[in-house]
């Protein structure tokens, strides 16, 4: 019979009721993931793997290995709890994928079955397929060809692919936040981090209108619905906030070099009481120490002060070299080579990196920012998107409340 053998990562580690807590979860994840596929499936658990059947078992383990939680997935056959057996099955294996030349290396695991050892089934495997196939070798080191065999009380699995997945903790698992979404290359790189840590995302996006690119809000609405297909079956909610009002009034009555703090405090402050408004127990941000002048050390300060202490601002690409984050960006498809006008008609060509707070404060009071932040949660559009496609939805609908074990 094939199955698919999914393996979890560090859930492992936990204590035997949080384990249970965590892996419902992740079965939860997988459930809704191959419902939205249209997928046949039934599950069986045991410690430390899940195995999925169904019909289509390389699409269940496509599937399967996006989701979060989840460290490696492989197309198996299972065999009976029998070492005859799971040595005949790997054979068929080797037999299939091995020619004359070729070296090969069995990674043999026991649990529960009595009578031998990890090596020494290792080594009746590595013997059955020395005799069955002519003119191959063993190398453990560097082989062609791996083979894993795996010898459990509730049966042998036989598989020679490790489909890796992106490991974390299951997505509901660490409660919900909201996440400040723009069109750069970060913020859903910084997003998707924090949904490999088990928590669910708010998005929200500040809409510079005219004083964004022609390409910005395209590219933000494109970012989401990428990172909803990270959650199939899942609905991730966006909320654009109309800024072009904030900024009319930031290039009229702010000090030029002051534009890009207070524009950031600004989007703290909404984002903060949206953060609320939505049960989010954390803002999540882009920024990179050192980036751009507003992530300064002195900066981020100013900037994060704005924020109740109540509400951590997570930034989980603090330390990250930009070609860490491109790679990131690539592997899980936000990444554009030609992005388009993504400008901000707002950036002054020498902002500043130590920001004055006294000065700033100044220049907010001159802004009125309270009246300008009342406007604000007038202008609230709330989106949808769902296994990558978006549609607009009539208000707040905060389908995922905050999660606590």
């Amino acid at each position: 019979m094939n199955v698919v053998l999914v393996k979890y990562g560090e859930l492992f580690l936990k204590s035997e009721s949080v384990r249970r807590w965590y892996i419902t979860h992740l079965l939860d994840n997988l459930r809704m993931a191959f419902d939205a596929a249209g997928l046949a499936h039934s599950f069986d658990i045991h410690r430390g793997r899940i195995l999925v059947q169904g019909p289509d078992t390389d699409a269940l383990a496509d599937i399967a290995r996006s989701i979060f939680g989840i460290v490696g997935v492989s197309v198996c056959t299972r065999t009976a709890p029998d070492r005859a057996a799971i040595e005949s099955a790997a054979v068929a294996f080797a037999a299939e994928h091995l020619q004359p030349g070729m070296s090969f290396g069995v990674r043999a695991r026991r649990s529960g079955m009595e009578g031998f050892t990890s090596q020494e089934l290792g080594a009746s495997v590595g013997a059955a397929v020395l005799d069955a196939v002519p003119g191959v070798r063993v190398d453990l080191t560097s082989p062609d060809y791996e083979l894993f065999v795996e010898a459990r009380d509730f049966g042998g699995l036989v598989y020679d692919t490790v489909l890796p997945g992106p490991g974390g903790l299951p997505l509901g698992t660490q409660g919900r936040v909201l996440s400040l979404l723009s069109a750069g290359i970060d913020s859903p790189v910084a997003g998707w981090l924090m949904m490999r840590r088990g928590c669910r995302l708010v998005h929200l996006h500040c809409d510079g209108g005219s004083w964004a690119g022609s390409d910005v809000r395209s590219t933000a609405e494109l970012h989401h619905r990428t990172l909803s297909t990270w959650c199939p079956g899942q609905p991730l909610l966006l909320i654009v906030a109309d800024f072009e009002p904030f900024y009319e009034r930031l290039a009229k009555e702010a000090s030029v070099r002051n534009r890009c703090v207070i524009c950031k405090r600004f989007m703290h402050r909404v984002a903060a009481r949206i953060a609320d408004m939505e049960t989010a127990g954390a803002l999540v941000t882009g920024d990179n120490l050192g980036q751009v002048a507003s992530q300064t050390l002195a900066n981020m300060g100013v900037i994060a002060s704005v924020v109740p202490p109540r509400i951590p601002v997570l930034r989980p690409l603090i330390t990250y070299d930009k070609d860490e984050t491109v790679a990131l960006a690539r592997s899980i498809r936000t990444f554009r080579d030609h992005a388009g006008d993504l400008g901000c008609r707002a950036v002054p060509k020498h902002p500043a990196i130590a920001a004055d707070m006294a000065k700033v404060e100044n220049d907010e009071t001159l802004m009125r920012l309270d009246e300008l932040e009342t406007a604000v949660y007038t202008t609230l559009r709330y989106y949808e998107a769902k296994n990558g496609v978006i549609r607009e939805i009539t208000g707040p609908e905060s389908r995922f409340p905050r999660q606590s074990r």
